[in-house]
């Protein structure tokens, strides 16, 4: 049995020897045990101190962890000696699938052949494109004046520069632009900071739970919108089952175009970033929050004054907002939305939530490479220009186990979306009315 100790929560535990049992009734607030690499470890007080925030530890709790450990982490020898200190035993009968030995083995040739490797010139040339929009911009006002046509192609220049710019700071906060946390991280604050008027840490907050359980409610930051849509195809029945609801949902695939698209960046974005760094006293991602806002007014209060520039602020957010909305939600909305299924692998849990968007160069500049959106979540520190090389091997994969592998054409994504909202409406109202 081995030699018998405290975990970390005080509980005793048996040295290499821990069953998956075991792990799994450990998966509480209050005690909180995971599986790495067939080790276990007790995270309860860690989850606290976690970078990544508590709560991606919380989703993942009574767990095997690894393929997600693995996805989320470049730099695994440091980590692992954090692990040291909260380590209870070895797993004696981890749950190994076929399908876990294959994406294992895939994950292991990307690693050989380089593809998580840092592109710099790909970066580079895409960072100076953002900030080559944003000085045409300016140039254009401030030579050709501030008639309705130059103010309007102001505003697309300013668009493309900060939707693009959104995709930048994407690439740096999954830390695949450069090979070392504190360059990835000092980065990830100025673009998404300075560059986006945006918080790193609250994107941080979201983003990662989104990637550690997508689509499943109460894990999924992105699908937590009840208070105006339901999606998938047991929320709304849930609901409508207990009365519950805001909204008449069984309209919501119309009124989603006035609330949805129109007003996520304008408004509700603005309110929750600030909400969020007050709350957590994040007072230099607010600074940095701040200092985009003054950069933004400096350049622009010249030409339109201070309410002018407001206006032109508001407009460039409100096309940029319908950009991003469609293109974030099109691989993840219309697909399995769902309550957490504790025995689906990483592999499973990511190709049932997401879909792709098929390849041309139009597709992978205006989304940002998310058109591979399936790649992306399999593989979150890849470099986006490398997701071409993987793709096709993820096909194999799917194709031998049997898993679809969802693949659209980018106006067919987006109306999956209203269809989507229609036929969740439905199921809705119809539980609701039964």
């Amino acid at each position: 049995m081995g030699r018998e100790f405290k975990s970390e929560n005080g509980s005793p535990a048996s040295k290499q020897n821990v069953t998956y049992e075991t792990v799994t009734e450990h998966n509480k607030r209050d005690d909180q045990w995971i599986v790495i690499n067939n080790k276990v470890y007790d995270v309860t007080k860690f989850a606290k101190k976690h970078p990544g925030g508590a709560k991606i530890l919380n989703h993942y709790a009574g767990e095997d962890a690894t393929d997600a450990w693995v996805a989320f982490h470049n730099d695994k020898e440091k980590v692992t000696k954090y692990l040291n200190a909260l380590y209870i035993g070895d797993l004696i009968d981890p749950p190994l699938t076929s399908l876990k030995e294959d994406f294992r083995s895939l994950r292991k040739l990307v690693e050989d052949n380089g593809w998580l490797k840092p592109e710099p010139l790909f970066f580079i040339c895409h960072f100076l494109h953002v900030v080559l929009f944003e000085a045409a911009a300016v140039c254009l006002l401030r030579y050709f004046g501030t008639s309705w046509p130059m103010v309007l192609l102001a505003v697309l220049f300013m668009t493309i520069s900060q939707a693009q710019a959104g995709w930048t700071q994407h690439d740096y906060g999954h830390h695949s632009v450069f090979p070392d946390m504190k360059r990835s991280h000092i980065f990830h604050h100025l673009t998404v900071g300075f560059m986006k008027g945006a918080s790193s840490h609250w994107w941080n907050f979201r983003h990662f739970q989104h990637h550690a359980k997508p689509n499943i409610i109460r894990k999924d930051p992105d699908i937590e919108v009840a208070y105006l849509f339901l999606i998938g195809d047991k929320l709304p029945v849930e609901f409508g089952k207990k009365k519950k609801g805001f909204m008449p949902y069984q309209w919501q695939h119309r009124y989603f175009f006035l609330v949805g698209p129109p007003l996520l960046l304008p408004l509700y974005f603005h309110f929750e970033i600030l909400y969020f760094c007050i709350k957590r006293r994040d007072w230099l991602d607010l600074a940095l929050s701040i200092g985009f806002f003054l950069r933004f007014f400096y350049l622009f209060t010249p030409f339109f004054g201070g309410w002018g520039t407001f206006s032109f602020y508001m407009g460039i957010r409100f096309v940029e907002s319908h950009w991003f909305t469609w293109v974030t939600q099109m691989s993840h909305l219309p697909n399995v939305v769902d309550r957490d299924s504790k025995d689906m692998d990483w592999f499973s849990l990511q190709l049932r939530s997401s879909c792709n968007v098929h390849q041309s160069w139009f597709n992978d500049w205006f989304t940002g490479h998310l058109n591979y959106q399936i790649e992306h979540h399999l593989f979150p520190t890849m470099p986006r220009c490398n997701f071409h090389k993987v793709a096709p091997l993820v096909q194999s994969l799917c194709k031998k186990h049997g898993i679809e592998y969802c693949s659209k054409t980018l106006f067919t994504a987006c109306a999956d979306i209203v269809s989507m909202l229609k036929k969740s409406g439905q199921l809705w109202y119809d539980a609701y009315n039964e």
